[in-house]
């Protein structure tokens, strides 16, 4: 290598990071200097900055809770559990014995492939060892365990016993390099509306109720909750199913992408233009 090259990126960051910092705050700002510099891209900050949050985030930030566990009871018969799987479409199921405080064990549902050829079931045999973890654990740590025990999946317990929830590895994963993103998600993270092809507007239940009203010229209140997801988990008291139709105040949303677990993207109609009664006084 030429010694009158310029210097790589590890030597240049080396470099800046040679400031050492006092404390984290310091660390950051560092960082972003770095970025502002071209030293890293956009996602490399993201992922040092989701890196270092994981060490002060606990599971109970971001675990699913007990109440929307997609459970399946050891009793239940294979002509009823296959029907739930794929619905549910996750690859992991907690296997409870009647109450989802007793956790059994995990269920893949890869296993179920196998099931269907066995002449005799029971779903016992097919299970594997579940983990259970305090709500105290830091992201961190469950992510090193998980890559140590090859888990994929923790059962989060209360300090009384009790199943609080359950987290995966992909829940650990997306609080350091964002939410991962399939092909129901928008092509660009920041466009949380979009004009669709058919005339409708796709829009991010994660977009702020602030954002929504002045899109749609509406007049959400945004004083118990921040976003159109929560405006709508709290309108159902509970999380809607796949092409569910809501009417709030005359706004129809249509759920487009939803899980077991959060609410993801919604279909609204363009807002109605004003008329001319609409705009003069009484």
């Amino acid at each position: 290598m030429d010694s009158d090259s310029k210097p790589g990126f590890i030597e240049r960051l080396t470099t800046l990071l040679l400031r050492e910092p006092e404390d984290r705050e310091q660390l950051i700002h560092i960082l972003h200097t770095a970025y502002e510099r071209n030293l890293m891209d956009a996602d490399a900050l993201t992922i040092i900055e989701g890196a270092l949050q994981a060490s002060e985030t606990r599971v109970t930030d971001v675990m699913v809770p007990r109440a929307q566990m997609d459970v399946i009871d050891v009793d239940d018969p294979l002509a009823e559990i296959v029907p739930v799987v794929i619905e549910a479409a996750h690859s992991r199921f907690p296997v409870v014995d009647g109450d989802r405080d007793n956790v059994l064990g995990i269920l893949l549902a890869k296993d179920l492939l196998r099931l269907q050829t066995e002449e005799s079931f029971d779903l016992r045999d097919w299970l594997r060892p579940a983990v259970f973890i305090p709500e105290s654990k830091r992201l961190n740590v469950l992510l090193r365990e998980f890559r140590v025990s090859r888990n994929h999946m923790a059962i989060v317990v209360n300090e009384y016993g009790s199943v609080a929830g359950l987290v995966t590895i992909e829940d650990v994963l997306e609080q350091i390099v964002g939410d991962i993103e399939d092909e129901y998600d928008f092509d660009e993270a920041h466009d949380n509306i979009r004009l669709d092809t058919s005339g409708r507007y796709r829009v991010k239940a994660r977009t702020e109720i602030e954002d929504f009203n002045e899109a749609f010229t509406t007049d959400f209140s945004d004083e118990e909750f921040d976003t159109v997801g929560g405006l709508i988990l709290r309108h159902l008291g509970r999380l809607p199913k796949r092409n569910e139709i809501v009417d709030i105040d005359g706004t129809r949303f249509q759920v487009l992408r939803v899980d077991s677990r959060r609410l993801y993207t919604l279909l609204v109609d363009p807002p109605k233009p004003q008329t001319a009664g609409d705009t003069q006084s009484a």
